[in-house]
């Protein structure tokens, strides 16, 4: 897998929210053009692109702004996470307690609790920017 697509409305503050989880920005900029319209099937697209890179270089999330056409928002707006589609995006994390803090300061919230998987993990879920979910998981030594 090369990347996950996820549009979003507020770049700025989705990107800042990956960067918290330890991703790193690798670009950022406009995209538009012919060639954009005909891979998507949307004519008249004009959108900024960001591209984060998971810290060990093998994943990347690509971020979307639409600016035309406007981004069509789902309903309902915080969809749980037993609704159709992509619900949430898993992270290997070293200290998940650490890691809730700092997004809880960047305003998410976890969306049950953190819990415990047997002896082998520490897990939870986290209501991000724009009611993105990610998974945490701290694997127990």
């Amino acid at each position: 897998m090369d990347n996950v697509l996820i549009v979003v409305d507020d770049l700025d503050a989705v990107i800042a929210f990956f960067v918290e989880l330890g991703m790193e920005l690798e670009g950022r900029g406009p995209v538009e053009g012919r060639w954009v319209e005909r891979i998507i099937g949307i004519d008249g697209v004009r959108q900024d692109v960001a591209m984060l890179r998971t810290p060990d270089g093998h994943g990347r999330i690509e971020l979307a702004r639409f600016h035309t056409p406007r981004a069509i928002s789902p309903a309902p707006e915080d969809a749980p996470v037993n609704t159709l589609g992509i619900r949430r995006i898993m992270f290997a994390v070293d200290d998940i307690e650490d890691v809730v803090a700092r997004l809880r300061a960047r305003g998410a919230e976890l969306v049950g609790e953190l819990s415990r998987f047997e002896d082998s993990y520490r897990l939870c879920y986290v209501r991000g920017p724009e009611g993105l979910i990610v998974g945490l998981a701290e694997q127990l030594g």
